[in-house]
C-alpha cells in the first residue's frame, strides 16, 4: 500500500487483512497498550472541514503507537489556494512521514497523493469516507464475526459514507440495499464500481426508494445526516424530503431482532435519528465512533510497514 484514498482501490484480501490487525491492535490496547511502533513517525492533519472524530481519532492513534501528530487548520494551509497542492504535497514529504487529508473536493486528495512522496490518506472527500468504512466494518464483524452474508441496509442521503459503505459491504460478502429519495442516489460511478465488487465476491446491491422494505431482514441499519458539510444552502429542501426516511423505533423494528444501528456522527437527533434509537439497546454508534481509532492505526501500520 502507498496510499489510502478509497476502499476499493485495494484487494479484499488486503481489506481484511487490514481489519483483522485493527481488531488485534484494540485487543493489545486495552491489554495494557500497543507497543511504539510508530516512534519517530509523524502525521501530518490536514483539513478543510472542522471534525471531532477525524482530528482526535487520528491524533491519539499516532499517541498510542508511539508516533506524533500535526494539525494544520483551513487557514494555515489554504489548499489549492494560498500554495499549489503539488507545493504543498512536496514540502510536506520533507517533514512528515504520512498526510491525512480532510477535504471538500475528492481531486484535492486525489493531487497531494501524486505529488507526495509519502503515504496520503483520504480523512474525508465529497466522493468517499474510506477511514470511516473500515471502522464500520470493524464494527460489522465485531458484532456478527463476519460479513459474508449479512443485509446492511443504509437509509438516506447516497452520500461519501454511503458510498465507502457500499463498497466495503460488498468487498467482504455482504449484502449492500440503500434507500434514498429520488434524486439523492449514490454517483454513477460508484455504483458501477459496486457492481464490479459484488460480482467477484457474490453479493448482491439493491436500490430501493421505500424504506421500510430496505430494513427487511438487515443485520445492520446505517443512516447519515440529511445535509452534508458544503450543502449548508440545501438544508430547508433536504428537511422537507428526508423525513420519510428517519430511522426510528418503528422502522428498527420491521428489521432483524438482532440488528444493529449505525450512524458516522455528528448526528442531527431527532431528524435522521431518533433519541430512542441512538440511546437504545440496538444502537452502535459509540463503538463504532470508537473504532475509527483502532482502524486507523490498522491503516497507518500497513502504509508504514511497520506491522
Amino acid at each position: 500500500m502507498k496510499h489510502f484514498l478509497d476502499v476499493s482501490d485495494h484487494s479484499p484480501a488486503e481489506i481484511q487483512d487490514i481489519l483483522d490487525l485493527a481488531i488485534k491492535l484494540k485487543k493489545e490496547h486495552f491489554a495494557g497498550g500497543n507497543q511504539p511502533l510508530f516512534k519517530g513517525k509523524v502525521l501530518a492533519l490536514i483539513f478543510q472541514k472542522p471534525s471531532l472524530r477525524t482530528r482526535v481519532s487520528f491524533d491519539m492513534a499516532m499517541r498510542h503507537m508511539g508516533g506524533d501528530a500535526l494539525y494544520l487548520s483551513p487557514s494555515e494551509i489554504g489548499l489549492g489556494k494560498r500554495e499549489a497542492i503539488s507545493d504543498i504535497a512536496r514540502v510536506l514529504s520533507g517533514y512528515v512521514q504520512a498526510i491525512m487529508a480532510r477535504v471538500f473536493e475528492h481531486e484535492h486528495v486525489v493531487e497531494l497523493a501524486k505529488w507526495s512522496s509519502v503515504p496520503v490518506l483520504n480523512g474525508l472527500s465529497d466522493f468517499s469516507h474510506p477511514c470511516q468504512a473500515m471502522a464500520d466494518a470493524q464494527t460489522i464483524i465485531e458484532k456478527f464475526g463476519a460479513m459474508k452474508g449479512l443485509n446492511v441496509s443504509y437509509v438516506g442521503d447516497g452520500n461519501n459514507v454511503a458510498v465507502s459503505l457500499m463498497h466495503i459491504v460488498v468487498m467482504l460478502g455482504g449484502n449492500f440495499i440503500i434507500a434514498n429519495p429520488e434524486g439523492y442516489d449514490m454517483p454513477k460511478v460508484a455504483m458501477e464500481t459496486g457492481a464490479k465488487l459484488a460480482k467477484v465476491s457474490g453479493a448482491k446491491i439493491t436500490y430501493l426508494r421505500d424504506p421500510h422494505e430496505a430494513v427487511k431482514g438487515a443485520q445492520v441499519i446505517y443512516t447519515d445526516t440529511w445535509t452534508s458539510m458544503g450543502q449548508e444552502e440545501e438544508t430547508a429542501k433536504r428537511e422537507a424530503i428526508f423525513p420519510p426516511y428517519q430511522v426510528n423505533a418503528r422502522l428498527v423494528s420491521e428489521a432483524d431482532k438482532d440488528v444493529i444501528v449505525m450512524h458516522c456522527l455528528p448526528a442531527h437527533r431527532n431528524h435522521e435519528l431518533t433519541d430512542e434509537v441512538a440511546d437504545g439497546p440496538h444502537s452502535a454508534i459509540f463503538p463504532q465512533a470508537h473504532n475509527r481509532l483502532h482502524a486507523q492505526k490498522a491503516v497507518l501500520a500497513r502504509l508504514f510497514e511497520v506491522a
